[in-house]
């Protein structure tokens, strides 16, 4: 019986074959042909924020993994 850590990273979805970004609202993956849009965190400037189109049409609030600050 093996001992393996139960703690697994989460891996970013690939998409024919490269990575791509997940909203930090929703967790979705973002899909190169929509229209997210990613930027750095305006408190703190640390973490990049991934929005997907839904998330920014419904308004709905995202929260900065490195200093908490949440916006909309």
């Amino acid at each position: 019986m093996s001992t393996q850590s139960t703690q697994q990273t989460a891996r970013q979805p690939t998409m024919f074959g490269i990575e791509v970004p997940r909203c930090t609202s929703c967790n979705r993956p973002i899909a190169p042909d929509e229209k997210g849009v990613r930027f750095l965190c305006p408190n703190c400037g640390q973490a990049e924020i991934w929005r997907c189109e839904k998330c920014r049409k419904l308004g709905n609030t995202w929260r900065c993994p490195v200093c908490g600050f949440e916006g909309p």
